[in-house]
């Protein structure tokens, strides 16, 4: 590439970059952010697929065999405990004193006395598998406070002085705020209508059994969550809100103070890239944590669950495809039928993010075909580089998707006041942790925590969530091109 550009005059340069920059820029790019190239990640892949493959094999085996008297008492007590709730809803007032009320509710405490031990003893076996996963899950938890930090200071930072953005920093925020609220309630509206997760039945973990709260979060309650009373206290508990507030603050005062805060954004650059290759060594334990997930669910719940697991994918991609549709008609309202056009330019991309899983690998040819498109270079270097920080659109309908599925799974009911404290919990966590391969499974987690809803949940996740990513991150492409292009249509910087 050099040798190329030594031989171009100095208005030629841009050219020749410009026709080497898919093969080389990239390759620099994804090595600058610690992103896995095509083969890397696919390799990864094929490991977690042949880890869920021999997981789901190995529980069957389990499920039948070692586990099998645990889950034949589960099983006939859950119907023998429904048959008693039963018999009970039958005994007017007048009973409730007779002999036949108490020895049907004696019969349910024994009942239920049985079921647990059951439990505890089945959980007991199946430890070895399960703890697999729950490492994983700790390892996740660790990286959480500083990328959000890290990452989320360097990005408002680099924005400069808000007032110097002004005009198109606005508009592009704006188009922003509105696809992501969009995201989330598509998802959350789907999670609701297709209720894929009430027929898993999860029994909840033994050990949270008394501290699930399945009430909403008060408003002061909501507002402790978000304003911190100290940073490192915030770092500390995992309160993800609080961090995400300070690193606004932190930000916007760096980027005022000129020069000096250029060390600052500097550093936190480099801290946050090498946050960024931990959790890429974190990441290649999930053929692991896959392994030991999907033994332990197997085991307990049989074949049977893989019948939800398809449906839940088939569901998901549906809500892509609808949200697809809604991104590309809300872009022709501004560039009419040219957001088809856009839409046929960066196919391309799309397939790369899809392949790769991931939406960061897409950056360079996006931004490519969207000058060639039209946009103004200057346009295209502010608004797409904020988008994968602030307009991850796949990656937040799957947000409320998978939390709401979760809770449906464990069958833990959340009113419509929490879903959208919800919503806004993960409007907030979901920004400036782009880059990160699974980045969604990240801030659930933290979500999960917030909510009380068991964070082994993300453990169903696990096995499908590399089909759910090659989605989700071809959304995102689709999102942030549109984004661009509008706002190039607002700022008058579109050619025809």
């Amino acid at each position: 590439m050099y040798r190329v550009v030594e031989k171009c005059s100095l208005k030629k340069v841009s050219v020749c970059i410009n026709k080497f920059k898919l093969v080389e820029i990239s390759e620099l790019y994804l090595q600058s952010m610690s992103i896995p190239t095509t083969s890397s990640k696919n390799r990864l892949t094929l490991y977690i697929i042949i880890a869920l493959i021999l997981g789901i094999g190995l529980g069957f085996v389990l499920n039948g065999n070692y586990v099998k008297s645990e889950n034949s008492t589960i099983d006939h007590t859950e119907k023998r405990i429904k048959w008693v709730g039963e018999q009970v809803a039958l005994l007017n007032a007048d009973t409730l004193s007779s002999p036949k009320y108490a020895s049907l509710k004696a019969e349910k405490e024994q009942l239920l006395k049985e079921n647990k031990a059951a439990h505890v003893a089945r959980e007991k076996k199946l430890e070895p598998f399960s703890i697999l996963a729950d490492i994983f899950l700790r390892l996740i938890k660790m990286i959480v406070a500083p990328l959000v930090f890290t990452t989320l200071v360097v990005g408002v930072a680099k924005l400069g002085d808000i007032q110097s953005v002004g005009r198109i920093g606005g508009k592009t925020l704006l188009w922003f705020l509105a696809a992501s609220f969009t995201s989330l309630m598509l998802g959350m509206v789907l999670v609701n209508f297709f209720q894929p997760g009430v027929s898993m039945h999860l029994p909840l973990p033994v050990t949270d059994e008394t501290g699930i709260v399945k009430t909403a979060l008060t408003l002061k309650d909501f507002l402790y969550h978000v304003f911190p009373s100290s940073f490192i206290e915030a770092m500390a508990k995992n309160e993800i809100l609080q961090i995400v507030v300070f690193s606004l603050f932190f930000g916007v005062a760096t980027a005022a103070i000129g020069e000096t805060g250029e060390i600052v954004v500097r550093f936190l650059d480099a801290v946050a890239h090498v946050i960024l290759k931990v959790t890429a060594y974190v990441m290649n334990l999930a053929p692991v944590a896959v392994f030991g997930a999907m033994v332990a669910v197997i085991a307990k719940q049989g074949l049977g669950v893989l019948k939800t697991y398809s449906i839940f994918i088939g569901e998901f991609y549906l809500g892509l495809l609808i949200l697809w549709v809604i991104l590309l008609l809300a872009g022709s309202v501004f560039i009419k039928k040219r957001a088809f056009t856009l839409f046929k330019r960066i196919k391309e991309p799309i397939l790369l993010a899809f392949s790769t899983s991931s939406s960061e690998a897409a950056f360079p040819k996006t931004m490519l075909e969207l000058e060639r498109f039209g946009c103004h270079n200057k346009i295209v270097s502010f608004v797409l580089p904020l988008g994968y920080s602030f307009n991850l659109d796949g990656s937040m309908m799957y947000m409320t998707f998978a939390s709401l599925f979760i809770a449906q799974s464990y069958g833990i009911h959340l009113d419509f006041a929490t879903q959208m404290s919800m919503l806004m919990v993960l409007m907030l966590t979901s920004k400036g942790i782009a880059g990160v391969p699974r980045a969604s499974l990240v801030v659930i987690a933290g979500t999960l925590a917030t909510f009380h809803i068991p964070e082994a949940g993300l453990a169903l996740l696990l096995g499908i969530d590399p089909l759910l990513d090659m989605g989700r991150s071809a959304t995102n492409v689709v999102g942030n091109s549109i984004a661009t292009a509008v706002v190039s249509k607002w700022e008058n910087a579109l050619e025809s």
